[in-house]
């Protein structure tokens, strides 16, 4: 796994998105359905369009079963959506950034070496409770990468440490 941080400001996305509900690792599915969608709305141009995936439950606190996420693309604002897609904004600020490059098995690693690692070491700390939301920001198609590498940038929304 290669592994770089830093704290930084980002941006408020406007997005379309479909909710997932089960163990964070199963959200490919509702990535695949949104993509689909975007493609049928002719919505998808990357690099301009963001593809990510919002996670808005401690996996350490509710059950797997339970846990909520949703698949995501920016939108311009006033897109009409229908079905099961839906509509957020995802409010930006101050946040810790990890870009990896992992193997499709790897995101919990990365995941834990963020929030358990560098950011206790960074100075800061998780912003909890705050409306922001944590997210991976997916940077390339693995399938294209020589090593099916996934090209990640993790966030999550930070507060100068006391």
């Amino acid at each position: 796994m290669k592994f770089e941080a830093e704290v930084k400001e980002l941006p408020e996305r406007y997005v379309a998105c479909i909710r997932h509900v089960g163990p964070y690792p199963k959200i490919g599915g509702a990535i695949m359905k949104i993509l689909e969608w975007g493609k049928a709305k002719s919505l998808i141009e990357f690099p301009q369009t963001a593809l990510l995936a919002v996670y808005h439950d401690n996996p350490s606190v509710v059950e797997e079963a339970k846990l909520r996420s949703d698949a995501c693309i920016t939108i311009p604002e006033g897109t009409e959506v229908d079905g099961e897609v839906h509509t957020m904004r995802i409010p930006g600020g101050l946040f810790a950034v990890a870009h990896v490059e992992i193997d499709q098995d790897e995101y919990g690693k990365a995941w834990d070496k963020l929030i358990d690692e560098w950011i206790p070491k960074s100075g800061y700390e998780p912003d909890y409770p705050s409306n922001r939301l944590c997210y991976e920001l997916y940077l390339n198609d693995p399938e294209k990468h020589p090593q099916k590498k996934h090209l990640v940038d993790i966030c999550e929304p930070v507060r100068k440490g006391g």
